[in-house]
């Protein structure tokens, strides 16, 4: 059966703060709209996906789904209920056998949680996920607290919530406009058994500024970390200028190299390439290759950042270990922390940052050279 995800986008969301609706605001680097879409398009059970927005939210929209396949947004009305309304009947001409309808305000959703919803479709009419109320209840007015109640089956219910697309199209077009809270409660009305599934607790709604702090702790608890590390190593020769980290150290001889011949923002490089399977940094910048000439090697690094942001990862972490026989580093380490901060555009308590020497063992042990070696830790988008 062709099952439609109907997303409802179209309020104004202002008690969540913020300059622009809390439907196209960031989170985890991302618009809060985009979560559920992306995770909609990807679903093995949804066949299209449709969208009701604010009339004005055009570009808004616009630019919050770049690059997904959706059916064309419809404008919705006032109220929840109206916009509902508007969606389903913009399915109407080719309907689905099956709707799915989620709030946008709830970006957590799970895969699993959308496979439940429309399993249950093949044997019930309509279908919402809920989770049971564990805290006690007490009834309250002004300060005063009254009586318990009873919390015996109740639940909190979520969405995304299904329906057998006619029934529900039928059950919005009789009802009356009373302000329903969802459309499981449209369906009751019009005598629709409703029937519930498990709901999560990470598929929380977001109205509150509170709300989206929380669901950013959420996100970067649940992404999944991946590290890279990277080694250079350069020769010491005269006429040529000392730049590690981004820094240029007074010294009577620099690295040799194509490049500027940071070594430690080469090693950097290579470990943020490590990280997302992109190759060496020789593939990405030959040293045959003119453009790169006694080139900064922050463009390396910024490179590697794109590429990494591409693939949905953010740079948490960076531990670099310079090691040098001379010249002496520790006058620097402040410079250099401070370099990489504002390149990687991570805070100092995030990089560290060592310089040793080999103890006279070996050509940097002589004072030939100068190595570098690097550990990334980064967060990707997760993936439920």
């Amino acid at each position: 059966m062709r099952c439609v995800a109907l997303v409802v986008a179209a309020g104004q969301g202002i008690r969540a703060g913020g300059e622009i609706p809390k439907q196209y605001r960031p989170l985890g680097g991302r618009p809060l709209l985009r979560h559920s879409l992306e995770l909609f398009a990807r679903h093995p059970a949804i066949d299209a996906v449709r969208v009701v927005i604010a009339e004005g939210h055009g570009p808004l929209y616009r630019s919050a789904t770049r690059g997904l396949a959706l059916l064309p947004p419809v404008t919705g009305g006032a109220t929840r209920q109206a916009s509902v309304r508007a969606g389903l009947e913009s399915l109407a001409a080719d309907p689905p056998d099956l709707v799915l309808i989620h709030d946008a305000a709830r970006p957590l959703l799970s895969a699993a949680l959308v496979a439940r919803v429309r399993a249950a479709l093949e044997r019930h009419p309509a279908v919402l996920p809920a989770v049971p109320v564990v805290d006690t209840l007490r009834r309250t007015r002004g300060e005063r607290v009254l009586e318990d109640v009873d919390r015996g089956g109740l639940v909190r219910v979520q969405t995304p919530q299904g329906f057998a697309f006619g029934a529900i199209l039928d059950a919005h077009r009789q009802a009356p406009p009373l302000g329903f809270a969802d459309d499981g409660a449209v369906a009751a009305w019009a005598g629709l058994p409703v029937v519930q599934v498990p709901g999560e607790e990470d598929n929380v709604k977001l109205t509150l500024p509170d709300d989206f702090e929380a669901a950013e702790r959420r996100l970067i608890a649940a992404a999944p970390r991946r590290t890279g590390q990277g080694i250079d190593l350069h020769r010491l020769v005269p006429g040529r200028r000392l730049v590690l980290a981004g820094v240029e150290i007074p010294f009577e001889e620099g690295l040799e190299g194509h490049s500027d011949a940071d070594v430690v923002l080469h090693a950097l490089t290579d470990a943020i390439l490590g990280v997302v399977g992109a190759d060496d940094i020789g593939t990405h910048f030959p040293n045959d290759d003119p453009r790169w000439k006694d080139a900064s090697s922050t463009v390396f690094v910024r490179h590697a950042l794109a590429l990494l942001g591409t693939c949905g990862g953010v740079l948490e972490h960076a531990d670099v270990t310079i090691l040098a026989e001379r010249p002496r580093l520790a006058p620097h380490r402040a410079a250099m922390r401070a370099s990489l901060a504002r390149l990687l555009e991570l805070p100092e308590g995030a990089i560290g940052l060592k310089a040793g020497t080999c103890e006279g063992l070996g050509a940097i042990g002589r004072g030939e050279g100068v190595a570098a070696l690097a550990l990334v830790t980064c967060r990707f988008r997760s993936v439920a």
